[in-house]
């Protein structure tokens, strides 16, 4: 890839970068993707409904942070925009969140029913790791080292116990308790995107990668709390406004807007401080962090 970082667009690469991430999503579903033709056409669903990508493409940039290939790091780029679209159709349930809505149209459960949802997220963990197990193109002992990253991130002390602290969560527990079930549902998960990029590319030393990882992914929680609060769902694709009526964890709520919006700014300014050794080469992932705070939707 390696963008030329002294005329980047950040806006204009992210779009660009996504939208290789859905031809390929398209392209590896065609190939590999097989079953009962309901529930191929309820993965294909959810997965293929757009949105901003921003896991799978924190790969691709991590990946070029360490020299690595486009064509190897879009395998656990398509893989890691399938765990997080299995978890989005979860998420959405009746028995979770219960939303009837998300990226702008009826969610899975609403479009083919509840036990078809279920499954249907079920199908997208697996093929997830599949796609990893079975085609990614580099040696087999990084392919190993992905599976391990995205399995801790998604399973029990990552991102479904996360799920498991939203759903038992009580607002008097306070903000420390919020940002931990944002640290494990949300941060988890982007911090295993830039890990994963990481890996694909050969890299030993993701220190500096998983911190930027993981105050990104932090804020980008806080900002989703904020614009619950503050944005309309015409503008998120989403209801809005409920976190508050339901007892949900969000840190927008519990502190105030203004609190929300400088903690996000606090950590994306540490998530900037952890890639400075990189210089000018991690400029696209560092303008990256900074539209997370300026983002709508």
């Amino acid at each position: 890839m390696k963008a030329d970082v002294t005329k980047i667009n950040i806006g204009a690469l992210l779009s660009e970068l996504a939208g290789k991430v859905d031809q390929s999503i398209r392209e590896y579903c065609d190939r590999f993707l097989s079953g009962p033709p309901q529930l191929v056409q309820a993965m294909r669903y959810s997965l293929e409904a757009g949105g901003k990508r921003i896991r799978p493409v924190l790969v691709l940039l991590s990946s070029d942070l360490y020299g690595g290939q486009m064509e190897t790091a879009m395998f656990p780029a398509a893989a890691i925009e399938m765990v997080h679209t299995f978890s989005l159709i979860h998420d959405d349930l009746p028995a979770m969140d219960n939303d009837d809505f998300r990226r702008g149209r009826p969610t899975c459960h609403k479009a083919f029913g509840e036990a078809m949802a279920i499954l249907a997220g079920d199908g997208l963990l697996a093929f997830a790791f599949e796609l990893i197990a079975k085609h990614f193109p580099g040696p087999a002992d990084q392919a190993a080292a992905l599976v391990k990253e995205l399995a801790e991130a998604t399973g029990p002390a990552g991102m479904t116990g996360g799920q498991v602290l939203d759903m038992t969560f009580d607002r008097q527990d306070g903000l420390a308790t919020v940002e931990e079930i944002h640290r494990l549902k949300t941060a988890a998960l982007i911090r295993c995107a830039c890990r994963l990029g990481a890996i694909s590319a050969g890299a030993t030393n993701l220190d500096s990668v998983s911190d930027y990882g993981q105050k990104i992914g932090l804020a980008f929680q806080l900002i989703d709390d904020y614009l619950d609060q503050t944005s309309t769902q015409t503008e998120l694709g989403k209801k809005t406004g409920k976190d508050a009526d339901a007892n949900k964890p969000n840190y927008a709520v519990l502190s105030g807007t203004a609190a929300a919006r400088q903690r996000a700014e606090e950590l994306i300014e540490q998530a900037r401080e952890a890639l400075k050794s990189f210089g000018p080469t991690a400029r696209p992932l560092i303008e990256l962090a900074q539209m997370v705070l300026t983002r709508k939707s």
